[in-house]
């Protein structure tokens, strides 16, 4: 069953789910952004967002969750090749953070696009 196409794709969504599985029970980070996403979700039912306001919003959550995870990634990698301190994974690993400082400034950026109208 596995080796056909639709198996395949079954398989590989569960590849998938473990892995969103793993990020949230081990991963601060994500941990932390999930806790936020919850909050944020519960103020879009409160503020009564648009269906844009809905989009962007969800847009910014998961922008930030994946790259979140996409960091997780870089830095488990980094860190298998290299234990040892090593300036060059230093610089990949601040790379992979600076790319979640974007991700996160972008939806604080969005936040405040939605949700500073809606106090005025």
């Amino acid at each position: 069953m596995w080796k056909t196409f639709f198996g395949k794709r079954i398989k590989g969504c569960g590849y998938a789910f473990k892995g969103a599985y793993l990020l949230l029970r081990y991963e601060a980070s994500i941990q932390v952004q999930s806790a936020i996403a919850l909050i944020m979700t519960f103020a879009g039912f409160y503020f009564n967002l648009s269906a844009t306001e809905w989009m962007l919003q969800i847009f910014a959550i998961g922008l930030v969750i994946c790259i979140e995870g996409i960091n997780t990634a870089v830095e488990e990698i980094a860190d298998f090749v290299h234990p040892d301190f090593h300036n060059k994974i230093g610089f990949i690993k601040d790379v992979a953070a600076g790319a979640v400082f974007f991700a996160a400034i972008t939806a604080v950026i969005i936040g405040c696009i939605i949700y500073i109208p809606k106090f005025q």
